[in-house]
């Protein structure tokens, strides 16, 4: 993990009985590979990991291992909220391929020494490279720039942190930490130009943009500053519209990623919000603008 780059967070399609389709992997994986993206991740907070089962979240995790397979690299989130089944998981997506795991925080929250210490016995078991979630925002709990470095210092493999934050708080954290750890946000891609601007060294937004995302992030590389602004501006609609929280952009950015990529959306899992005539409009509209997704 040299280099982070654009990660797309792959969805969770459900069949018309509720079932975990798996034919909406591929098409999800060669989209991100079509567009130019450095990896994809997966069960994080837009594949709704939390309304998976145990079984579902290998399923899935090995359907992405397989799609991507001399592709892409996989990014992992592990969300198991007690430690031995974190461990268990962490492991188990080492073992099965995954090139780096993204660490989200325990629940009921725990201190800060608590949790830092929560995160130290994960990583220490994974053995390969590690994020650290850290985004109180959506999820009620996180560290503080100093926890962040102790917990770098004292385990090597926590490499990165993923967080889902604006562009100035990004900013701070990367003035914080230094050089040392890489730093990437999410929000969908809110704030995009800008995120690189403070320091970002990569995205993890969903699938639905990613054509768009990476576009961007090379332009921004390139220092064609100019492009990347233009191209942000096609994609902000968009963002504005599904990033009004996670349940919102599980609902919208799935469906709209599913017209871009000609899947048939399928069925949502409760708990979700409902889908309503405005909104599927608005995202059929947005969908058009922006065109098919190559795949």
């Amino acid at each position: 993990m040299t280099a982070v780059g654009t990660y797309p967070m792959l969805y969770a399609f459900f069949d018309d009985q509720g079932r975990l389709r798996a034919d909406a992997v591929a098409p999800q994986v060669a989209a991100a590979v079509a567009a130019g993206a450095e990896g994809v991740a997966v069960l994080g907070l837009g594949t709704e990991t939390h309304k998976l089962g145990r079984d579902e979240r290998r399923a899935l995790l090995d359907g992405t291992l397989a799609a991507a397979a001399g592709h892409l690299p996989v990014a992992v989130t592990i969300s198991e909220g007690n430690l031995p089944d974190a461990i268990d998981a962490a492991r188990e997506a080492a073992a099965a391929g995954a090139a780096w795991l993204i660490l989200q925080p325990p629940r009921p929250p725990a201190s800060g020494t608590d949790l830092v210490a929560w995160f130290g016995q994960v990583a220490e078991a994974a053995g390969v490279p590690v994020a650290i979630q850290n985004a109180p925002e959506f999820l009620g709990i996180g560290l503080t720039p100093a926890e962040i470095a102790r917990l770098h210092e004292a385990h090597p493999n926590v490499i990165a942190v993923k967080a889902e934050c604006s562009a100035l708080a990004l900013g701070e954290l990367r003035d914080a930490v230094g050089g040392g750890l890489r730093l990437l946000n999410g929000r969908a891609g809110l704030e995009l130009t800008d995120n690189y601007r403070a320091g970002a060294d990569g995205m993890i937004p969903g699938i639905e943009t990613i054509d768009l995302q990476v576009a961007v992030a090379r332009a921004m590389r390139e220092g064609d500053e100019d492009r990347a602004e233009t191209l942000y501006r096609r994609l902000l609609p968009t963002l504005a519209f599904i990033m009004q929280g996670v349940a919102q952009f599980v609902l919208y950015g799935k469906l709209i990623a599913a017209m871009r990529l000609g899947l048939e959306p399928g069925t949502h899992r409760l708990p979700s919000s409902p889908l309503s005539p405005r909104g599927l409009a608005w995202a059929r509209r947005l969908a058009a603008d922006l065109g098919p997704l190559a795949h």
